[in-house]
């Protein structure tokens, strides 16, 4: 596999996550005291926002790691897991292309 064909695989998990960081960050909106809306009903929007808000923060961390990866594209540092300096197999990068390392350091 080229350098060229990773770049689009991980540009299009970077505009996917930015999507989904996108429409959480809609999801996590404050929940205004004037809404409508019974006692359970508001505690199960702020619960569903906690849910959200560890969703978007998960998601934040995802493009970063991204991204991080697309700069590495084409240099000597990329596919070398950060912990062991080992080369992490192309099948995992093509499956997870935020992961930084290989199967036994991500354990």
């Amino acid at each position: 596999m080229t350098d060229n064909e990773i770049k689009k695989v991980v540009e299009s998990e970077i505009g996917k996550t930015k999507e989904m960081i996108v429409d959480y960050k809609e999801q996590t909106r404050p929940i205004a005291p004037d809404d409508a809306i019974g006692r359970i009903s508001r505690m199960d929007a702020i619960n569903n926002k906690s849910v959200v808000e560890a969703a978007l923060r998960h998601t934040e961390e995802r493009l970063k790691k991204l991204e991080l990866v697309f700069s590495k594209i084409g240099s000597d540092e990329f596919g070398m897991c950060i912990r062991c300096k080992n080369p992490i197999p192309l099948g995992r990068i093509m499956v997870m292309p935020s992961s930084l390392h290989c199967v036994n350091c991500a354990s």
